[in-house]
């Protein structure tokens, strides 16, 4: 937790530097707070750094295709030329992912994963997919992950602006 701590100030320094004004000098400390809160329950101060990279991938401004291809890279395993994920790599991504929404009570039980793993490598002849398999599965918005791409479509919508008037 004490290093999560000093990313996330170094991280949110260089995003007040680069937007002024527009970063919240207390980011650093809401964050970790949150990321406490949903990974590290039970007070250990231990959070896995994959979680953190998933948690602030998924939380992120990016479009949601940035946000698929940055959980591949991190979760993805290096089998030879190509990066591949696996069925467990999925399972430990869909569980970080998972407790985001669970800390606001919206929690999703371990079948939801099994059966999303399931459907992930159905009709796949290897125990592995590679990325644009993973983004292709992504993009059909599995029931697991439904809240990430309404989440998206709901921030990017408060940056929409029409210019008409009503009377």
């Amino acid at each position: 937790v004490q290093q999560i701590s000093g990313m996330l100030m170094k991280l949110f320094q260089k995003a007040r530097l680069e937007k002024p004004g527009q970063v919240d000098p207390r980011a650093a400390e809401f964050t970790l707070s949150l990321l406490v809160a949903i990974y590290d329950r039970s007070g250990t101060g231990y959070i896995k750094t994959r979680s953190v990279a998933a948690a602030l991938i998924a939380l992120s401004g990016d479009t949601l295709l940035a946000k698929y291809r940055a959980f591949f890279q991190v979760y993805a395993v290096p089998d030879g030329k190509a990066a591949l994920i696996t069925p467990s790599a999925l399972r430990n991504l869909l569980t970080d992912l998972n407790q985001i929404p669970a800390i606001v009570g919206e929690s999703c039980t371990l079948s939801c994963v099994e059966i999303a793993t399931h459907s992930c490598f159905h009709g796949v002849l290897n125990s592995a997919v590679v990325e644009e398999e993973f983004l292709s599965w992504l993009r059909s918005e599995p029931a697991v992950l439904l809240w990430l791409p309404t989440c998206y479509r709901l921030s990017a919508t408060e940056m929409v602006s029409h210019q008409a008037r009503c009377r």
